[in-house]
């Protein structure tokens, strides 16, 4: 891996971003081995922790990677390219995992970083953290996923501020338009995110994996549509090892000793 590190603490996989020279911007390389990162998790864990290596969780696109960019039919360039073929499946894959995502934010999250921290089930930034849709300035729009999350998170109004004025968020604003899940000081910000993710590593991993969809679904369903997805996870959950398990324990007045089957 050059561009990230790959850890595991517990039933908890962390993935470092590790380009503190750049506050790790993101290239090709590093969505790639992110990617993979991503998958191996999924196997292996049942948590995962993504954090930035340095003073940033990440500063968005690295603008002078290098990389050779795409052209249309017309021979421009095209920006798109790179989206639909490697930054937009990185994205559904993050939706999909079937464990849960903790983000620990350090410094800018920027653009795609963004993006890249609000993927998080559970977003924690530390007090200097900010969060950044400033695409308006160099002309393009916010991708990753950007105009969909953020009305969602918090409203269209205050959505449209960040990426129409392209203004910094900082952490502590952040939680209070409900943005983030939690900001915590910035010497406490890896321990309370890997102290949550070790929470839900230990917890009911397939009734939580059906959490994670049902949220996402909510966003476009009807009540209806809701309501018959939640029938279908309920009888999937309630065939889990861990349903019984969580019964007895709560029958036997003690804790319950989830497996993640």
């Amino acid at each position: 891996m050059q561009k990230i590190r790959y850890e595991r603490q517990g039933a908890v996989a962390r993935i470092v971003m590790n380009d503190p020279g750049t506050l790790n911007a993101a290239d090709p390389v590093m969505v790639q081995e992110m990617s993979q990162a991503f998958e191996r998790a999924s196997k292996e864990a049942r948590c995962v922790l993504l954090t930035g290596e340095g003073r940033g969780f990440c500063s968005g696109a690295n603008l002078s990677s290098g990389e050779d960019r795409a052209v249309d039919e017309s021979g421009r360039i095209d920006l798109g390219d790179r989206l639909e073929k490697q930054y937009n499946p990185f994205i559904l894959a993050l939706r999909d995992l079937p464990i849960p995502i903790v983000t620990a934010v350090n410094g800018p999250a920027a653009g795609i970083g963004c993006s890249f921290a609000l993927m998080g089930d559970l977003v924690f930034a530390g007090e200097s953290a900010y969060f950044l849709q400033a695409f308006r300035r160099i002309g393009l729009i916010p991708d990753g996923g950007a105009t969909f999350m953020l009305p969602r998170l918090v409203g269209r109004a205050r959505a449209l501020e960040m990426m129409l004025l392209g203004d910094k968020v900082p952490a502590k604003q952040a939680e209070s338009w409900g943005l983030i899940y939690r900001c915590v000081p910035d010497g406490e910000l890896q321990a309370q995110a890997m102290a949550k993710a070790d929470e839900l590593a230990n917890g009911p991993t397939r009734a939580l994996s059906l959490i994670r969809k049902l949220a996402w679904a909510s966003a476009d369903n009807s009540l209806e549509e809701q309501l018959a997805a939640e029938r279908a996870a309920q009888r999937h959950a309630g065939h889990s090892n861990d349903f019984t398990e969580g019964v007895s324990a709560f029958l036997q007045k003690r804790p319950a000793r989830f497996t993640g089957d």
